[in-house]
């Protein structure tokens, strides 16, 4: 039996890309899921090809939006925070307004869905929380305004949880992809090494919910070569800049 099987999930960032295969993973398996995003005729459409998913619209930006959204959700077994806005933007093209949006829906938003859901699971005693990062996360990378900060605040936030969570049968994790071919990679004028389909990258995402892993950082050796550039001095990244 799938460790999925008659559980529920709420799904943040359901409508597109990596979320929708994510959702299209966990009906397969019997889950029970709940659709958010901002889109509720993508999320409409999404459902009608699941057998056992809802709809409930939530702006993650709007705290009461996702405030509406978890009193109506009920009771949940785990929580998928895939939310995500991208533009490229190098230093020299700065746009407050645009990074400011990222870093709403990629970090802020993730706090206002988790002040709803993470009180519960501690009282009860379980739960299940997984946050969709970057690998972009990991160091600033060229024209990552916005997008690389809040992603890097994600990964900090989720380290953090797992810090003050451990042995409250509550269980966090991150999982930081690569570059996935979404509507939002389709913005990247830029070579993207191992780009991968968002079915392929939601399969990555299913296994690591199926461990205990706090982790999960793909596609290797790509991986393995952004956290690398983590480790190593500055000197030697910064070399001839």
């Amino acid at each position: 039996m799938s460790r999925f099987q008659g559980r529920t999930y709420w799904l943040v960032g359901a409508s597109e890309g990596l979320g929708r295969e994510i959702a299209k993973g966990l009906d397969r398996q019997g889950a029970n899921v709940i659709l958010s995003a901002r889109s509720v005729r993508r999320l409409q459409d999404l459902a009608r090809e699941l057998q056992r998913a809802r709809v409930v619209e939530t702006d993650v930006t709007d705290a009461d939006s996702v405030r509406r959204a978890a009193e109506h959700i009920g009771a949940i077994d785990g929580v998928i925070y895939n939310a995500g806005a991208y533009d490229p933007m190098p230093t020299q093209a700065w746009d407050s307004n645009a990074a400011l949006r990222m870093v709403e829906v990629n970090f802020n938003g993730a706090l206002r869905v988790l002040g709803h859901v993470v009180p519960t699971f501690v009282k009860s005693g379980r739960g299940d929380i997984t946050l969709i990062g970057s690998l972009a996360g990991y160091r600033g990378l060229p024209a990552a305004i916005g997008y690389g900060a809040s992603k890097a605040a994600l990964i900090n936030l989720a380290e953090t949880m797992r810090f003050d969570l451990k042995d409250s049968g509550v269980t966090v994790r991150i999982v930081n992809p690569g570059f996935i071919k979404t509507r939002l990679t389709q913005k990247n004028s830029f070579s993207m090494p191992q780009l991968m389909e968002a079915e392929k990258a939601a399969d990555h995402v299913l296994k690591a919910m199926q461990s205990t892993r706090f982790r999960t950082d793909f596609p290797r050796p790509f991986s393995w070569v952004i956290k690398a550039l983590h480790l190593l001095p500055d000197v030697v990244v910064y070399r001839g800049k």
